[in-house]
């Protein structure tokens, strides 16, 4: 997660996997959901991760953003096996002081 002045900008790494198999989903104002479904399983081996063992079929992921972002005009791009999601930063928002 990268933030800018105007924007949070998520990428994400999801070999083997097919762009009509990718779903992003706002679960509330400041979360994201990321599912996607791979075209072959995946063992911890072929990533070069020696220190586990098992394979998976399926990628999902719940990133927090740090910061008051608008989820409905959220840009997504996948190129080459990797995921980019644009959020725009959400404007006129109250920082609760305590």
């Amino acid at each position: 997660i990268f933030i800018t002045p105007d924007e949070a900008v998520v990428t994400v790494d999801l070999p083997y996997t097919e762009p009509q198999a990718i779903k992003v989903e706002a679960i509330s104002e400041d979360q994201i959901e990321i599912t996607a479904k791979m075209k072959r399983k995946v063992c911890f081996d072929d990533l070069g991760i020696t220190h586990r063992k098992g394979e998976f079929s399926s990628f999902r992921c719940q990133a927090r953003i740090p910061v008051p972002i608008d989820t409905k005009r959220m840009n997504i791009q996948f190129k080459r096996g990797i995921l980019e999601i644009r959020l725009p930063r959400r404007k006129g928002y109250r920082i609760r002081v305590k």
